[in-house]
């Protein structure tokens, strides 16, 4: 018989984590995302595995990728200033094609700002937030069952695409409390990096002969080889060749890109009929679907769509949805992030509403619904 438990957001992370295979975690506290690390350092040890407390974000994100390295699952958990904090090194696993979960429990900023409070402002951060062209896999679960299950897949993706992964929940979604259902052993995927094939003395560590994503060997199991935040060649090595950093860049876009379609994940209801629909993620969408479920009852044709993948962001299906509706809203809380990449997606073949709220409370469904029926007039 399955194991129901009452848990928080955060807590299921932690135990998605643990699940997917985590073994180190590394970390420094902040609000909102504290009970994280404090949940991780008692349950790692359980499992074998490693917790540490960093002197600061930074040194979280480097502990993580060593760990990585060295062939763990590793997780880190931060908030706001944490976050920006993170950025160089989250570009550097992205060069180097480094395993790595970064939790962002987001609140109100910039700067300190509302440490306290839910927000939606690091949407966009979480996508173009360290320099240069790279990509990036983010998940924003609005349930604990999904603050589990997507950490889950966060890990898988991270794994399989040789990729930083995020995990963008926020304050409402992290410490709200649910029943749920645990998974047992084997019941989801849990999903393991590529090993080499080869011997040591053959092992080149960035060999596109295999694909967009080459197989990676763990420091200390007898495979030496180099890493580094500058542009390389197959063998790990700095190199200034245009030719070959053409050549790696297309590769580190494209493992991802290439994949879209496996990993944008949307949950869409009630738009079979649809003339209208709202658009949300994370917290926000709990209100956008008790919004949507009420003015169904009353007759108006709404649907909802939420994206539990926010990047890839799932253009082309907003874009095959707009042929049908007559406006899309967009509820966040934030000064306007999501708005701007649903307009570019629909190409103009719907309007776009935004609802933008900043001041630390969540959007209400009575907040949305007077907002629909202004459209409506």
């Amino acid at each position: 018989m399955k194991k129901k438990v009452l848990i928080s957001g955060n807590v299921a992370i932690a135990e998605g984590a643990l699940y997917a295979g985590c073994r180190f975690f590394g970390g420094y506290p902040i609000t909102p995302s504290s009970d994280i690390a404090e949940y991780m350092s008692l349950k790692l040890p359980q499992y074998g595995g490693k917790f540490i407390q960093m002197e600061d974000e930074i040194g979280s994100m480097g502990a993580i990728i060593g760990a990585s390295i060295a062939g763990k699952k590793a997780m880190t958990a931060t908030s706001g200033p944490g976050f920006s904090l993170m950025q160089e090194h989250i570009g550097f696993a992205a060069m180097g094609e480094i395993p790595a979960i970064i939790v962002n429990v987001q609140r109100g900023g910039p700067s300190t700002g509302l440490p306290t409070f839910p927000s939606q402002q690091d949407i966009m951060q979480s996508r173009w937030g360290t320099h240069g062209d790279h990509e990036i896999i983010v998940y924003a679960p609005y349930s604990i069952a999904e603050s589990f299950e997507l950490t889950v897949k966060a890990f898988n993706a991270a794994e399989k695409y040789r990729t930083p992964a995020i995990i963008l929940s926020d304050e409402v979604i992290g410490h709200m409390r649910e029943i749920y259902e645990m998974p047992e052993e084997g019941e989801l995927e849990v999903v393991d990096r590529p090993a080499p094939t080869v011997p040591p003395n053959q092992y080149l560590p960035y060999d596109d002969h295999f694909g967009d994503v080459p197989p990676m060997a763990a420091f200390g199991s007898g495979y030496r080889y180099h890493i580094t935040g500058l542009n390389h060649d197959k063998t790990g090595f700095p190199t200034h060749n245009p030719e070959i950093s053409q050549k790696l860049m297309e590769r580190l876009v494209n493992k991802i890109r290439g994949h879209r379609d496996e990993i944008v994940d949307i949950d869409v209801k009630y738009i079979d009929d649809a003339e209208y629909a709202i658009f949300a993620v994370g917290s926000a969408a709990r209100s956008a679907l008790q919004t949507v479920i009420e003015l169904r009852e009353k007759g108006i044709k709404i649907g909802y769509i939420r994206a539990r993948c926010v990047w890839p962001f799932p253009d082309r299906e907003l874009h095959n949805f707009a042929s049908q509706l007559k406006w899309i809203l967009v509820p966040e809380m934030n000064m306007g992030q999501l708005y701007y990449e649903v307009k570019r997606s629909v190409e103009g073949k719907c309007d776009v509403i935004p609802l933008w709220k900043a001041n630390g409370e969540i959007i209400s469904p009575e907040e949305i619904t007077k907002k629909v029926k202004e459209m409506e007039q």
